[in-house]
């Protein structure tokens, strides 16, 4: 066979819509009979800075469009569009610039395409990350990443620094981007299962994606962007490709595979993921028809011995947006300014919320709880604590060392959650929850000292955590996942840290909230609201 160079992602257009940030920092200068582009570093620091900007606080048009489809659709249940509706009003305060969309604001990614006529003479990825520190320092960002001093012994970054950066070189004199901030809650729902041969036919790869759809649950905040990549000349390569296609990077990839082995989407297999994903009732994170919006399938070449399968999401904090530089300048992809647009006039019709006040002793609270099933909706007033994966810890080691579990966690209910940075003038920054199911580990213990008994995030979580809820008679009460920014603008009243301060955003605080929204998930008789989905 004759040597053939096929290029593997052959992406045939791209019909992103571009704003112009600037002309300056770059200009073609001539090196013999070439021409190159030469960029000064300032350049890339200026479109990362605004890439992180703009991507906190915006969404693209189609995914705001995509929400809004739920809200007309007359198949979508009731708590899809109460979720949907909530992702449109959320958007609506993030776009004001000054609550970010989700409090997770992320781990900072960005993928380059660096042609080779183009020149910054400098380590890019020390001004892309300037860049990205420069928004982190000025906007009410969230600091989440965490570096090791030892193997054990970690401290928080306090920049949000390292980003991760990944830069390719290809032929040309332009340079290309795409800048993604992935929260935890998306970014631990990316799965790679190690297949073989026998997977490739109809009946087993149906079945197996039925299999594990369950996987995803509802921790990441649907409705997602699901991507399901199938080979791969390596498992790093799937899940590259994984992540690149939730982000619809990939969309305008062939629809049909050569001899080559180039990617390409395969629609029809898109069409028959999404209707299992529909069928699977899980919905919109409280039972439905939208676990996803929409679905990437995208085909890979493997080796003969492997085959590897990678799924993964971009969660309703779909935070993807492309940049570019050329000779005419640096351009940065036009996100959605207006989303109010997309909110219907009047609300969805809901049953009225069940009102709770936090501020009673704990057993009339948990009483009053025990009056209504899982499912039913409620309206939360009064005191929470909020404590996420390290407060457990620390109250882990106060119970090991023989000391008492401190009262707070007694006497109020425990919200997951980690905050963004508090805007001047307001009570709170986004303050969305965290996944549930991290603090699983926790949760009996901490009941059988009278603890946590009220438990609020989100997210599906263990049948170890509904048995302890039986035993002790506490509740796991769903918050919707999301929809940081207007929590904080209208839900939470006050915040204060009452434990651990030197833990940053993973510090024990004191909130009050009004109206805040919740579902009962699993209560003290040992039903679970995501078990009973699966049956």
């Amino acid at each position: 066979m004759d040597f053939r160079y096929q290029d593997p992602y052959p992406i045939q257009k791209d019909d992103t819509v571009y704003k112009k940030l600037t002309s300056d920092y770059v200009k073609v200068e001539q090196l013999g009979e070439r021409e190159i582009l030469t960029i000064d570093p300032k350049g890339l620091e200026l479109l990362a800075e605004e890439a992180m900007a703009d991507v906190s606080f915006m969404l693209r048009s189609s995914h705001l469009e995509s929400l809004r489809k739920i809200i007309d659709d007359p198949e979508a249940t009731d708590n899809d569009r109460f979720v949907a509706y909530n992702l449109l009003q959320n958007a609506a305060v993030a776009v004001e610039g000054a609550l970010p969309s989700c409090q997770d604001t992320g781990t900072a990614i960005v993928m380059g395409k660096k042609g080779e006529s183009v020149y910054t003479g400098v380590d890019d990825g020390e001004y892309l990350s300037k860049g990205i520190y420069n928004t982190y320092q000025k906007r009410n960002l969230r600091y989440s990443q965490v570096v090791p001093l030892t193997m054990f012994d970690e401290k928080n970054s306090g920049s949000n620094l390292p980003a991760q950066i990944d830069i390719y070189a290809k032929k040309g004199d332009y340079y290309e981007f795409l800048f993604l901030t992935k929260g935890g809650g998306s970014a631990n729902k990316t799965f790679l299962y190690q297949k073989t041969k026998s997977l490739l036919n109809e009946k087993s790869l149906e079945a197996f994606v039925k299999e594990r759809i369950s996987d995803l649950g509802t921790a990441a905040c649907p409705p997602y962007h699901l991507a399901l990549v199938i080979g791969g000349t390596s498992a790093e390569a799937n899940l590259a490709a994984v992540k690149k296609a939730s982000a619809k990077y990939y969309d305008n990839l062939p629809t049909e595979g050569n001899e080559g082995g180039q990617a390409f989407r395969d629609l029809e297999w898109e069409a028959k993921v999404q209707k299992i994903c529909q069928e699977s009732a899980i919905g919109a994170q409280f039972g439905g028809k939208y676990l996803t919006h929409d679905v990437r399938v995208i085909r890979l070449p493997r080796h003969a011995a492997s085959c590897p399968v990678g799924m993964g999401v971009s969660c309703s904090a779909d935070r993807n947006i492309k940049g570019k530089i050329t000779k005419e300048g640096i351009f940065l992809e036009q996100l959605e300014e207006n989303p109010k647009r997309f909110l219907p006039d009047t609300p969805p019709h809901l049953e009225e919320a069940v009102e709770i006040n936090l501020n009673k002793p704990m057993p009339e609270i948990l009483a009053e709880l025990s009056k209504y099933p899982i499912k039913t909706r409620l309206k939360l007033n009064g005191t929470l604590i909020v404590a996420r994966d390290i407060a457990h810890a620390k109250i882990k080691e106060i119970i090991d060392s023989g000391q008492p579990m401190p009262e707070y966690f007694k006497n109020h209910p425990i919200y997951y959650a980690g905050p963004a940075k508090t805007p001047e003038g307001m009570a709170s920054g986004s303050f969305g929850p965290t996944t549930a199911g991290r603090m699983d580990v926790y949760v009996d213990e901490f009941q059988s000292h009278g603890g946590s008994m009220i438990m609020l995030a989100k997210g599906n979580r263990s049948k170890d955590v509904t048995t302890a809820c039986g035993k002790y008679g506490g509740f796991y009460l769903g918050s919707i996942g999301g929809p940081a920014a207007i929590l904080a603008k209208d839900n939470i009243v006050s915040v204060d840290i009452v434990d651990f301060p030197e833990l940053g955003m993973e510090a024990v605080r004191k909130i009050e909230v009004k109206d805040f929204p919740a579902f009962i998930i699993t209560d003290d008789k040992g039903n679970d609201f995501f078990a009973d989905l699966a049956h």
